[in-house]
């Protein structure tokens, strides 16, 4: 073979060596992009399979049994109420400002996904008059922004003080509380408005109504609120009860508790006006109504009226099917009704007490809800000198000794752990009892 046929068959040899060569390497690319693909899709289908596998495990635990979807907690306070006093001390440069009320209770109530507070003025304006104080309260609308800056969001407008402005007063409040997006029941400014609300929380429909206690009145078809004998025209507009005619409270209950869950409430809570003003535990009537309310299936009943704070019990329905918790009076939430100005009705100080109580529902997987927490802040009203007169400010006491975290020192200090121990006193044994029937936590700060 000559030189140059060897040199021929050796290049040869080379391409074919190389054409080899770049036929595996795109084999071995080719097969690694499948192998990729398809472990990619596998991962993909894994994921799919992971996630459906997650859902199941949303709607059941590893024993079968439902799992936490959603939790809704409610907070509330006691009566709301502007004395003469505190007008004065509220008003500078020819304006009112309330936001001191509210100021250390702020962070607690914006806190919790909904607030609640009993009203216990009127938003006459001043068409009606000057701004008063007790016996018939006409408080400044910047009361409204206040509340709403502290984080509540339903006020009860329904009590003995509902129609201190009169007609154009009762209407007036619901319009205010309409034109600063707050909501309201108890009062309403129409008749063919719900004398109740549904409010979904977080997924879970809760049934709120509120009513009050009327006057005995000897006026056939009138209703009489804080001594005065109402407007005909105001009888379908406010929730009330007569004592002398609590069957038929009774029958309009039993409506609205089965009207809620017909527009889909799962709870039912009662807010009631009721009771005997400076009394430290509820009456019979108030223990009757409470019963009524729980064998009609109300799930919780929270009481106001007495300016004091009454106990908490967990009622039993007659059937035996049904349990209620009652909190029948929150105490005050603010006002001017000192230890030192009451005299001889409540001497004791207890009308300085309030407190933030705080409930929470828990829905699961298959639509239960139940009651998981029962809280209760104790609170205390502090009233000190500012620029144009007294500021009042609810102190709330996560324990006796943290007044001195609000500014309180000596005499003030004292007054706000007195405040601590009666609260606790008052309230401590029914707490117990609905954590041992019930098995919510329950917690008294």
């Amino acid at each position: 073979m000559t030189r140059q046929e060897k040199r021929r068959k050796a290049i040869l040899k080379r391409r074919i060596f190389i054409c080899t060569s770049l036929l595996i390497i795109i084999g071995i690319v080719l097969g690694v992009c499948y192998a990729v693909s398809t472990l990619k899709t596998k991962k993909d289908n894994s994921f799919v399979t992971n996630e459906s596998s997650v859902s199941q495990k949303n709607d059941e635990n590893e024993n079968g049994e439902p799992t936490l979807v959603s939790s809704a907690t409610v907070i509330n306070t006691g009566d709301l109420m502007v004395h003469s006093t505190q007008l004065d001390g509220a008003k500078y440069n020819g304006s009112y400002d309330f936001s001191d009320f509210f100021k250390y209770i702020k962070d607690f109530v914006s806190g919790a996904d909904f607030g609640v507070s009993n009203l216990e003025v009127t938003f006459g304006g001043t068409e009606s008059g000057s701004y008063k104080g007790y016996p018939a309260f006409n408080t400044p609308d910047t009361f409204a922004d206040a509340i709403k800056d502290c984080g509540f969001d339903l006020l009860l407008t329904t009590n003995n003080h509902a129609y201190d402005t009169g007609l154009f007063g009762l209407k007036r409040t619901v319009k205010v509380l309409k034109d600063k997006n707050l909501l309201y029941t108890g009062t309403k400014e129409s008749a063919d408005e719900k004398s109740y609300i549904v409010k979904d929380i977080n997924g879970i429909n809760l049934g709120m109504a509120a009513y009050s206690y009327e006057n005995i009145c000897d006026t056939p078809g009138r209703k009489s609120l804080n001594g005065n004998i109402i407007s005909a025209d105001a009888n379908d507009l406010i929730n009330t009860f007569n004592y002398a005619r609590i069957d038929e409270f009774y029958s309009a209950a039993e409506s609205t508790v089965e009207n809620m869950k017909n527009d889909g409430a799962e709870k039912i809570i009662f807010y009631m006006h009721w009771g005997e003003e400076y009394q430290l535990k509820e009456n019979t009537w108030q223990d009757t109504i409470a019963q009524k309310l729980c064998n009609l299936g109300v799930d919780i009943i929270i009481g106001s009226h007495p300016h004091v704070i009454q106990p908490v019990s967990l009622l039993h329905s007659e059937s035996g099917e049904h349990k209620t918790v009652c909190i029948y009076s929150m105490g005050n939430g603010v006002s001017n009704q000192r230890q030192e100005l009451m005299n001889p009705e409540c001497t004791t100080g207890h009308t300085e007490d309030g407190m933030l109580l705080s409930y929470k529902f828990d829905k699961y997987s298959d639509g239960t809800v139940v009651l998981s927490t029962v809280d209760i802040i104790p609170t205390w009203v502090n009233k000190y000198p500012g620029k144009s007169g007294y500021i009042y400010s609810i102190i709330p006491l996560d324990n006796k000794n943290d007044g001195s975290k609000y500014g309180l020192s000596g005499n003030t200090l004292s007054k706000s752990q007195r405040s601590y121990e009666r609260t606790k006193k008052t309230v401590g044994e029914g707490l117990t009892e609905i954590q041992k029937d019930l098995g919510c936590e329950i917690r008294f700060k």
